[in-house]
């Protein structure tokens, strides 16, 4: 059933990752260090603002894990999606318009790809779902099972920034096809000859990574949180 306040919270904190993150990018202003603090910060501070009311996905993967765990239903998950995908694209949007002249490359700086992008996209494919298995793996240990109580949503906006230090080289650190999609509407940066959201490419990395590393992290959680292991914390029966 279609809840207006989760969309508005999803849209919102989506199109706030996006704006920050890729304008982080976009101004360059402290190098990598400055993007991931930039979108690690974003997450920390709208979990809190926005988790009780939307649990704070801001990103399809996470939505995806979450469907794929039960504590989201897929019904609902489109519309997380819808709020999601509309978010990110009137960000970049936004964002296109006020850098648009501040240089030659405007928003295509904002763009999530790295020196693995285009000549072995299956490889960065995969950084992309090692990095997305470790923010869903937060998302599910930290939140959605309790473990990180009240620190929740900093340790999800680490798990973000750590992410993107290490694999923003590599892949550009999406974890997020949002994040992606946003500015690929305006970019080029694959292929300078053609549009990012019509190069193949871009999918592999940016969609389907993503969303692979998102299950695997659902399968371990479940596994790691089975009924054998609670069985096996029991003290065992006095004879």
């Amino acid at each position: 059933m279609f809840n207006a306040k989760v969309f508005v919270a999803e849209w919102i904190g989506t199109f706030a990752l996006v704006f920050i993150g890729a304008g982080a990018a976009v101004s360059g202003f402290g190098g990598l260090v400055g993007v991931a603090l930039a979108h690690g910060l974003v997450i920390a501070t709208f979990v809190y603002a926005y988790g009780h009311i939307s649990g704070a996905h801001f990103n399809p993967a996470v939505t995806f894990g979450l469907a794929l765990n039960g504590t989201v239903k897929w019904s609902d998950a489109v519309y997380y999606w819808a709020a999601q995908f509309l978010g990110a694209a009137i960000a970049a949007w936004s964002l296109n318009l006020f850098v648009g002249n501040i240089g030659v490359n405007g928003i295509q700086e904002g763009a999530t790809i790295g020196l693995l992008t285009s000549p072995s996209p299956f490889i960065a494919m995969a950084v992309e779902a090692v990095l997305t298995f470790f923010l869903v793996n937060m998302v599910l240990h930290g939140m959605v099972a309790g473990k990180a109580g009240a620190f929740a949503g900093l340790a999800i906006g680490l798990t973000v920034t750590f992410a993107i230090l290490a694999g923003g080289p590599m892949s550009g650190a999406s974890l997020n096809p949002a994040r992606s999609f946003g500015p690929a509407i305006f970019s080029t940066s694959i292929d300078l000859e053609n549009p990012d959201l019509a190069n193949w490419i871009f999918y592999v990395v940016y969609f389907i990574g993503p969303l692979l590393g998102s299950a695997l992290a659902v399968g371990v959680f479940k596994f790691l949180n089975s009924g054998e292991v609670e069985a096996a914390k029991m003290p065992p029966k006095k004879k």
